[in-house]
């Protein structure tokens, strides 16, 4: 669902669960099998906090807030299929239970001190979140 003339928009969530980093192991390509942050593409006629508070919800089974933006990650190269933009939030859960869904082969809860490698630039993305 990638352009190939205007890079098209995406949204990842940081969300903190009980002292962790939620993260998914990605079930599809590119990169599957690893972690990542869980968000994906912003649908047609959607808020962008409306995106990450779904795309949340649909791979890791959380009810979010939005906290505040993270930042916004735009190189080129981020994605194998073609020019992302990502807006990244910071969620708070507000209610759901864990369980992986959709693009999500599995949850991973990540240690915010050891960071495991991660899709895209999702490492970059965690280490900004620290710097806040």
């Amino acid at each position: 669902m990638v352009s190939r003339v205007h890079p098209s928009v995406a949204v990842d969530g940081i969300v903190i669960h009980n002292g962790k980093l939620v993260a998914i192991r990605r079930r599809n390509e590119p990169f599957r099998g690893m972690p990542a942050l869980p968000g994906g593409f912003v649908e047609l006629g959607e808020t962008t906090v409306d995106a990450v508070v779904r795309e949340v919800r649909e791979e890791t089974g959380l009810e979010t807030r939005v906290k505040r933006i993270v930042g916004v990650f735009s190189d080129p190269m981020r994605d194998p299929r073609g020019h992302v933009v990502s807006i990244v939030y910071e969620l708070g859960p507000i209610g759901g239970r864990l369980k992986a869904g959709s693009d999500a082969a599995a949850i991973v809860r990540v240690n915010l001190s050891a960071v495991p490698v991660m899709a895209f630039d999702h490492n970059e993305i965690v280490r900004v979140y620290r710097a806040l």
